[in-house]
C-alpha cells in the first residue's frame, strides 16, 4: 500500500490504524470489532445481522430520525454490517465534516438503544428475507451445502440465521451481546483520507479515549471441530434450471496454503477468461452460470465451484465440473497459465485499494484478523512465488472428495443416481 501507515495503541487498548491520503477531499474510517456471527451460539444465529441492524436506529442522547438528518444533511454515509469474523461501522464524508460523524459513530458503537419497535420491524425484514431465499434455487443450494460442510460449527449457518432463530431473538440478547464484546480492547478503527496521521489518531483518542474496557476479560471463543464427511445433499424443486455445487474444505487465511488456493481460485472461476467459464460454457455450452469462491476466513474456510444448467445437462454437466477440479490435482498448470492468473489477481487486489474507504477496509480487516498490516505486501509476495506443482500439490491436498449439492427437477436429479430429499 503506497500511503503511509501509522498503527498506535490507545491507553485503552483501541488499535488505530491511520493513512494520509490526500488525493480527495474525502475521509474514511472503519470502526471493527471482533464479534461477527462465527462469536455466536447455534440457537442464537441472526444475533449480529439484527444487531447490526438497529444499531443505527437509536442512542441514548438520540432518535432514529435524528440519526438520519445528521447524516444526511452533510451528504455523508455511516452503515453498519456483520460478517462471520467481525462486526463493521463505515463512515465516510467530506473532511469538513468527519469529527462530526465520527462522533456519531461512536455513540452509535457504545451506548446504542435498540429500541423495541426498530428491533421488531428489522426482525420481520429479515424474516422476510430469509423467506425469499427459500424460493431461490442458488441460495438452496448453497445453504445446505454450508450446512453439510461446517455441521455445528458457526459457519454453518446464513447471517440472517433461520426464521426460527430470528423469530427468538430478543433485545435483552442483543444488549448482552453488545456489552460482551463491544469494548475498546475489542476494537480497531482504521482511517484513510485528507487528514495527517498524527491528527487522525488525536481526533479517535479524543472521540474514543474515555471509553473504559471493563475488568472481566473477554470470553474465550471455541468453536467445534470439523470433521470431513463429504456427502450429497439435494433437494427437488420445479425450477428452469439445476444448481450444482461441489465444496471442499479450504485452508484457513493464516495456512500456508492460502495463497496457493486463492491463485487456483481465481483460475478456475474469476472472470470470463476463467477456465471454467470457457470450457463449460463457451466452448460446451453447459452452463448459465459458472464460477468459482473461495471466501478468506479465520477458521476453516470453503471452496466452491458451482454452475447453473439446463435440466437436461445436469449429468453432463455435473461430470464436467468435478473433472474441470480433479484436472487441477492431476495437470499442473503451464508457467503461461500460472503467470497470467498472477497477474489478473494482482491487478484486481491492487484495484480494490483506490478508494479512501477501500484502504480503510483492507488496513483495519487485516488488523481485526489478527494477520496485521504487513500482510497486504506479504500476501502480494506470497501469490508471486507460488509454483505450479505448489498449486498441484494443494489441489491434492484439498480437492478430493466434494460435498455435493444439488437443486433442480427431480428427474434431473434421479439422473444423477441421488435420491432427492425435499
Amino acid at each position: 500500500m503506497k500511503n503511509e501507515i501509522q498503527r498506535t495503541v490507545l491507553d485503552n487498548g483501541i488499535v488505530v490504524l491511520a493513512a494520509e491520503n490526500p488525493a480527495a477531499d474525502i475521509i474514511a474510517a472503519r470502526i471493527f470489532l471482533r464479534a461477527g456471527s462465527r462469536y455466536v451460539q447455534p440457537e442464537q444465529a441472526g444475533l449480529c445481522h439484527l444487531l447490526s441492524a438497529v444499531i443505527t436506529k437509536g442512542t441514548d442522547r438520540l432518535s432514529s430520525l435524528e440519526i438520519a438528518e445528521r447524516v444526511e444533511s452533510v451528504g455523508a454515509r455511516l452503515s453498519a454490517d456483520s460478517t462471520t469474523d467481525y462486526f463493521l461501522v463505515s463512515l465516510k464524508t467530506v473532511s469538513a465534516d468527519f469529527e462530526e460523524i465520527l462522533e456519531l459513530a461512536a455513540q452509535l458503537t457504545r451506548s446504542p438503544t435498540f429500541p423495541e419497535a426498530e428491533v421488531e420491524l428489522e426482525r420481520r425484514i429479515a424474516i422476510s428475507a430469509i423467506r425469499s431465499q427459500q424460493e431461490q434455487p442458488f441460495a438452496i443450494a448453497f445453504e445446505q451445502l454450508r450446512h453439510a460442510m461446517y455441521q455445528q460449527h458457526p459457519y454453518a449457518f446464513s447471517p440472517l440465521g433461520t426464521e426460527a432463530t430470528m423469530s427468538k431473538l430478543t433485545r435483552n440478547e442483543l444488549e448482552e451481546f453488545h456489552k460482551t464484546y463491544f469494548r475498546p480492547d475489542n476494537v480497531v478503527i482504521s482511517v484513510a483520507g485528507r487528514i495527517s496521521t498524527e491528527d487522525a489518531i488525536a481526533l479517535i483518542d479524543r472521540t474514543f479515549g474515555d471509553w473504559k474496557a471493563p475488568l472481566t476479560p473477554l470470553p474465550t471463543l471455541t468453536v467445534p471441530p470439523l470433521y470431513p464427511s463429504p456427502q450429497s445433499v439435494v433437494t427437488a424443486q420445479d425450477t428452469q434450471q439445476s444448481v450444482i455445487m461441489l465444496g471442499y474444505l479450504a485452508p484457513s487465511v493464516k495456512n500456508p496454503d492460502y495463497a496457493a488456493i486463492k491463485l487456483l481460485n481465481t483460475y478456475l472461476g474469476n472472470g470470463l477468461s476463467s477456465r471454467l467459464f470457457v470450457e463449460l460454457r463457451e466452448k460446451r455450452g453447459l452452463a448459465y452460470d459458472v464460477s468459482a469462491l473461495y471466501a478468506t476466513r479465520l477458521d476453516t474456510a470453503q471452496f466452491v465451484v458451482y454452475m447453473g444448467t439446463a435440466p437436461e445437462n445436469t449429468a453432463t454437466a455435473f461430470e464436467g465440473l468435478r473433472a474441470e477440479v480433479d484436472r487441477l490435482a492431476n495437470i499442473p498448470l503451464s508457467e503461461e497459465e500460472l503467470q497470467a492468473c498472477k497477474n489478473k489477481m494482482l491487478g484486481q487486489y491492487a484495484l480494490g485499494k483506490q478508494t479512501n474507504s477501500q484502504i480503510a477496509q483492507v488496513l483495519g480487516w487485516y488488523e481485526i484478523l489478527g494477520l496485521g498490516i504487513k500482510f497486504d505486501q506479504q500476501f502480494q509476495e506470497e501469490i508471486a512465488q507460488v509454483t505450479a506443482s505448489q498449486a498441484r500439490d494443494a489441489a491434492k491436498k484439498y480437492f478430493g472428495e466434494p460435498y455435493i449439492s444439488l437443486v433442480g427437477p427431480e428427474a434431473a436429479i434421479t439422473e444423477l443416481g441421488v435420491a432427492a430429499v425435499c
